[in-house]
């Protein structure tokens, strides 16, 4: 059904234009993590703690993929956005069509790189020699998944802006149900373990991503893509825009690989403390992050093309209605977030390791204090989203590096030296607040 007028992002209700964007941008981001989370749960009730782990220090290559493509996909929904309010449609197309070709080539080469290493990729995420063969057999048949998540992403993004922001959730949830369903079939009847688990995400992501080129094959409203063009003059333009998208989602793009530089640095603290059991009790807590991500980020992600077209058009009495409704959702599920991992811990665990692994004590002492984190972290996603929706990258790509980089190594170094290993799961939690903290005072004293 042709759905381009069902949402005018300059002159609908605020909160029913952002309720139209937002449950549909969650469920389908919730259930692109579900890809990932799906493999842990199966990997390890069917291979082990240690299984559990390795895949723990595969997971980074998500965060990368995922990453590049919110660096392209929020960068072009925001200029691709800006450019529809003004009318240029034709700008709008070649801006998608570039991010698309981009955040492709770039995975393709990423991909290529890590199976290449593989001995050296494990080393630098974390692992062991006794994890090296886990590792090296997940990274080789997950490698099309993480390729095909680019697409599924930057496809999320793309069709919200043109109106079918439904059409992305009904892909991405496609897959993740094709993943759990494969994921139980390949591990435990066909008894293919890590490969088994890795195949699974993959067949389901090539799915998803089959959804959205389809959409693009001729079922659009207003984006259409262009034929990609190598001549001197176009590689040169398609630099140039890229760059621009680049600027505008690099706040996006470190939200997501900060979940990297998070699991590599727990990782060896971990491992130098609580060796692979260790690892094993962290990695829950690693799987539970990108969903608690996901949260924040749809909030975030479902406000930046209402704030970015009306940002374009200079209605600023938008802007702020926009930004409320923002933040009481944020605090809303960051709570219930934070509820849910206090309270539900021997659940979660049960679900990942059972009660025989010598993980499940570790986890359930230290899962609750991670789960702190949680509304910290979203409201954190969201102010930083505002601040990118406006052009402003310079500010939000200096707060997504304050909490993803500079702020949380010091934590996770320093903590477990004053406090023991309590302070290897509140370094996380710590971090986040202290951004908060700082996010709000300079917010406060530039008004």
């Amino acid at each position: 059904m042709d759905n381009r007028d069902a949402l005018d992002f300059g002159a609908m209700s605020i909160p029913q234009l952002f309720q139209k964007l937002f449950w549909p941008t969650l469920l389908g981001m919730v259930s692109m993590v579900l890809l990932n989370l799906a493999d842990g749960i199966f990997v390890g009730r069917g291979v082990g703690s240690d299984g559990l782990a390795a895949v723990n220090i595969a997971a980074p290559i998500f965060q990368i993929s995922t990453g590049i493509a919110l660096l392209f996909g929020s960068g072009v929904s925001i200029v691709a956005a800006i450019h529809m309010s003004k009318g240029n449609q034709k700008a709008a197309n070649i801006n998608v069509t570039q991010a698309f070709t981009m955040g492709l080539l770039l995975m393709t080469l990423i991909v290529a790189i890590i199976n290449i290493f593989p001995y050296a990729t494990c080393r630098l995420f974390g692992g062991s020699d006794t994890l090296f063969p886990l590792v090296r057999e997940y990274l080789k048949w997950v490698s099309p998944c993480v390729v095909f998540m680019v697409i599924n992403y930057i496809g999320t993004f793309t069709l919200r802006l043109d109106g079918s922001p439904k059409l992305a959730m009904a892909a991405n949830m496609t897959a993740a149900g094709l993943n759990i369903v494969l994921d139980w079939l390949f591990v435990f009847p066909f008894g293919w373990g890590m490969m088994g688990a890795a195949f699974a995400s993959s067949l389901s992501a090539g799915i998803g991503a089959c959804f959205i080129v389809w959409y693009y094959l001729g079922h659009s409203h207003q984006i259409k893509l262009y034929k990609p063009k190598f001549s001197a003059t176009a590689i040169r333009l398609t630099l140039r825009n890229c760059g621009y998208q680049i600027r505008l989602g690099l706040p996006a793009f470190i939200a997501e690989t900060a979940i990297s530089c998070m699991m590599i640095v727990g990782n060896f603290m971990f491992m130098s403390r609580l060796h692979e059991d260790g690892v094993a009790a962290f990695s829950v807590a690693c799987y539970l992050f990108p969903m608690i991500f996901m949260f924040g980020n749809s909030i975030a992600q479902s406000a930046m093309p209402i704030i970015s077209y009306n940002y374009g058009q200079g209605n600023t009495d938008r802007i702020r209605q926009t930004t409320r409704v923002t933040l009481v959702t944020g605090v809303v599920f960051g709570l219930l977030m934070t509820t849910i991992g206090y309270f539900g811990t021997p659940a979660i665990a049960e679900l990942f390791l059972g009660h025989s692994s010598p993980a499940y004590a570790l986890c359930i002492k230290g899962l609750p204090l991670f789960s702190l984190c949680c509304i910290f972290f979203t409201l954190n996603l969201v102010l930083i989203g505002q601040e990118q929706s406006m052009e402003h990258y310079g500010r939000s790509t200096f707060y997504m590096l304050l909490r993803g980089v500079f702020l949380i190594i010091p934590c996770f170094i320093l903590l477990p030296r004053f406090i023991g290993d309590t302070g290897l799961w509140l370094a996380v939690p710590t971090s986040e607040a202290i951004t908060l903290v700082i996010i709000t005072i300079v917010e406060l004293l530039s008004k």
